[in-house]
């Protein structure tokens, strides 16, 4: 089976295939579950993709690729990475890549080309990210701009107020909680992008 490692493009830059499905998909408004169930396959496998843990098969590839729909040929010949050329990002361009309760606009479309994702969140009251506690390479920090969040690092939990502020290992598992009944606002930053 002929697995895609990375490749490298006509003007000689490597094409990282995890980077630059992950830009095609957030390009798509589309989350890793979504294109998931489009594409067949497990939201697992396209999160180990964009993580570069696993390299597809050019069929696997195929297959998730048609979720989008797009082809080998426009996802390698594709342009990717023009945000990692610019510079300034007006609020009307935000990208909004969260649902329900809880709203996260990113900075910039396509994060190909960065190793830093920033997120204007805002937690509606009685939003959570789940019971089940989440977890992935990088680092993570906010600080709270308005409401009160409750935020579970490990076994630490703290409810943080305007002004406060958390930086972790995002490997260990966590949670945000909007337990108060207004909305709490905060800007974020990840390395690298989760999206």
């Amino acid at each position: 089976m002929f697995m895609i490692l990375n490749v490298v493009n006509g003007a000689g830059m490597e094409i990282l295939v995890g980077a630059r499905l992950r830009a095609v998909r957030v390009r798509a408004h589309l989350s890793q579950r979504q294109l998931a169930k489009r594409a067949g396959v497990s939201n697992a496998t396209i999160s180990l993709i964009e993580s570069d843990r696993i390299s597809p098969s050019v069929g696997s590839l195929k297959r998730v690729l048609d979720g989008v729909p797009m082809s080998l040929s426009e996802f390698f010949g594709a342009d990717t990475g023009a945000d990692a050329r610019r510079v300034f990002f007006p609020a009307a361009e935000h990208v909004e890549i969260g649902k329900g309760k809880i709203s996260y606009r990113q900075v910039g479309a396509d994060l190909l080309g960065h190793s830093l994702q920033l997120l204007a969140e805002r937690y509606a009251p009685g939003a959570d990210t789940g019971k089940i506690m989440l977890s992935h390479d990088g680092e993570e920090g906010a600080i709270i701009v308005a409401g009160r969040l409750e935020v579970t690092v490990g076994a630490q939990k703290r409810i943080l107020g305007p002004g406060d502020a958390y930086l972790f290992d995002s490997r260990l598992p966590h949670r945000f909680r909007n337990l108060g009944d207004e909305e709490c606002r905060l800007f974020s930053a990840c390395t690298p992008p989760t999206v």
